[in-house]
């Protein structure tokens, strides 16, 4: 094993190796074989994901950037909001425990693992709501990843429409640029963007949930933690704007910019394949039903409304 993990990852630099085809690599190697090196995958999979979202932005104009954010603050703020509501008005409904429901709520309707991690530090969440969470919003994210380009290609969505859904209806930023990349370059461009600035709400989330949970319990220091905890898990969100920025307003630096976002591509693809290598058989009996049909039924509603709203023209690509 210690010799295959290293082979797989050497293959999936290769540019035949798509994000779909390495993530299903890795989940396949994570269910068939033993991990050899699980304290790799601890180490440097959110090193490597922030990286390469990063570099990624060294090919992205900073001007395409500040639009995006400003056009989309309402219809961001509503979706948010609205699955918010229907998260929590579900979890009633199914009798799942609201720490465990909040958590799979907030991955939902901002950005999966980031959000998760940010609400539970607010609630001082207990360890298996945590990981129950990330599991489930990881293979959605997974899913998300092989169908939704041809969901796409079915509807007829351009690049730029392809690249709004997926920033809206897909969980991780991860998953939407592994998503949009597929689609094609303008759909990275405007996915990741939109994407990235709605992870921005995770900031003024984990304060209104602090806020309500000081209220509850008495506890001030649950609000400085959880917004502590969203600076620490979104630094990548600054790094992508500042690497944006250098080749947005100095151009002597854009053929660069350009090989650097191009590698962090290739990077992006290979930390797929490491992601889907950490989920085994054990993460998958792990499972709670209840939580999982909360989180498909919210995910499914999310990405049917968002995509009848670009198709009929109600929300569109900046």
């Amino acid at each position: 094993m210690r010799l295959i993990f290293p082979l797989f990852v050497l293959v999936c630099f290769h540019p035949a190796i798509s994000s779909a085809t390495a993530l299903v690599l890795g989940l396949a190697f994570g269910l068939v074989f033993t991990h050899p090196y699980p304290d790799f995958n601890k180490r440097w999979v959110h090193r490597f994901l922030a990286w390469s979202i990063v570099g990624i932005g060294a090919g992205i104009n900073l001007q395409i950037l500040a639009q995006v954010g400003l056009s989309g603050i309402t219809y961001t703020f509503c979706g948010i909001l609205l699955t918010m509501l229907l998260g929590n008005l579900l979890g009633k409904w199914l009798k799942i425990p609201n720490e465990l429901s909040l958590l799979v709520t907030a991955g939902t309707a901002i950005c999966g693992g980031s959000a998760i991690a940010a609400v539970s530090a607010t609630l001082r969440s207990k360890v298996e709501n945590v990981s129950t969470s990330l599991i489930i919003v990881f293979l959605l994210n997974s899913v998300a990843l092989i169908l939704f380009p041809p969901i796409g290609h079915h509807f007829g969505l351009d690049e730029s429409q392809f690249g709004l859904w997926a920033a809206l209806a897909i969980h991780d930023t991860s998953s939407v640029v592994g998503a949009s990349m597929h689609y094609g370059p303008h759909a990275l461009e405007i996915g990741t963007t939109v994407k990235l600035a709605r992870a921005l709400w995770i900031v003024p989330l984990a304060f209104a949930i602090g806020w309500f949970v000081r209220r509850q319990s008495t506890d001030a220091s649950a609000e400085s933690s959880g917004a502590r905890q969203a600076f620490k898990k979104s630094w990548f969100i600054l790094g992508f704007i500042a690497s944006a920025a250098l080749t947005t307003w100095i151009p002597i630096l854009q053929p660069p910019g350009h090989f650097i976002a191009e590698v962090a591509k290739r990077l992006f693809v290979v930390t797929l394949f490491i992601i889907g290598s950490g989920f085994n058989r054990k993460n998958l009996a792990a499972l709670s039903p209840r939580p999982l049909i909360q989180a498909v039924a919210l995910w499914v509603i999310a990405a049917s409304a968002s995509l009848t709203a670009i198709t009929q023209g109600w929300i569109t690509p900046p």
